[in-house]
């Protein structure tokens, strides 16, 4: 009899794990066919490019591509731009979206919490060209509302579109109005999730909400936001091109502290067509993502009570 409940079981199984990768089947191929087939073009970066001869036949530069963009004078600049800016928006992003979803948690009337769901979320479908042209009415020189404001006040008008030092604050305050509320759907759900059993036993403890929050609801919200934050630092070397090239453009004055990985290639393939450098420059921003991935994965592990990372 065991014997036969040990085959029914194992049959039962196979089938159950057969069904779940026929559910897994459209995602596999999806990122096998956009993932993974383009990674034999990784070879172009090692090659000087022409369309006559095609990926196979042009000629070999070995490491000349790199050589290019390692040794360029702008590398320093770009780079760093690149992760100040996304350490900027990852830090602040969270904070804002896990602040925002514990408040909006904490309305009572649902009809008031998805009110001000919507309006939070709302920004994140606007286009980023239209954005850029909110912006403009913001910043502009001759009239845009904040000057306007400041010189009703009697302080001088602020030239935004050549001070570079202003553009990291501002580029952060667009990212948090437009994404926040991305992120707070993520961290609702999460919030959704916790036993409100745990709530119950606080409160009969005598734990006030503020208590709740910092000795539950954060505890429990430890580990999505941390998949969350590794997420975002396996894209750290990855800029927001839609963002920046919207909202800054080709204006030369700015590049000091918004010019990142993405718009330096973007302007020297418009510029120079030059396939095999900007293909060297893609590789490089992959294997410094896959780094900071193991790297972000390692240092959770160390600090997670359990010893282990979340991606382990």
């Amino acid at each position: 009899m065991k014997a036969v409940t040990r085959r029914l079981r194992g049959k039962l199984t196979r089938s159950d794990n057969s069904a779940f990768y026929l559910m897994a089947l459209p995602g596999i191929l999806f990122f096998f066919v956009f993932s993974y087939l383009p990674m034999f073009g990784v070879i172009i970066a090692f090659k000087n490019y022409n369309f006559k001869d095609g990926i196979l036949g042009s000629p070999w530069a070995g490491f000349d591509n790199f050589e290019f963009f390692f040794t360029s004078p702008d590398l320093y600049r770009i780079t760093y731009n690149t992760l100040f800016l996304n350490a900027l928006f990852i830090l602040f992003g969270t904070l804002a979206a896990v602040v925002a979803a514990i408040l909006l948690n904490e309305i009572r009337s649902k009809l008031s919490a998805r009110i001000f769901q919507t309006f939070i979320f709302f920004p994140y479908f606007i286009s980023w060209i239209v954005v850029s042209l909110f912006l403009g009415t913001f910043l502009s020189s001759e009239r845009g509302i904040i000057n306007g404001v400041l010189t009703s006040v009697g302080i001088d008008r602020v030239d935004f579109m050549n001070s570079p030092g202003l553009w990291p604050a501002i580029l952060v305050i667009v990212y948090l109005w437009k994404s926040t509320g991305y992120g707070l759907v993520i961290y609702l759900a999460a919030i959704a999730g916790i036993n409100p059993e745990y709530y119950e036993a606080a409160r009969i403890d005598g734990a006030n909400r503020l208590q709740q929050i910092m000795r539950i609801l954060l505890p429990q919200l430890r580990p999505t936001i941390l998949i969350l934050i590794i997420l975002a630092v396996g894209r750290i070397f990855y800029g927001d091109f839609g963002m920046i090239y919207a909202l800054v453009g080709d204006n030369g004055q700015l590049y000091p502290t918004t010019d990142v990985i993405d718009t330096y290639v973007f302007r020297s393939m418009r510029t120079y067509g030059d396939f095999g450098m900007t293909s060297a420059v893609g590789l490089y921003q992959s294997f410094m993502g896959f780094v900071m991935v193991v790297a972000a994965n390692w240092i959770s592990k160390k600090l997670s009570d359990d010893n282990k990372g979340v991606l382990y």
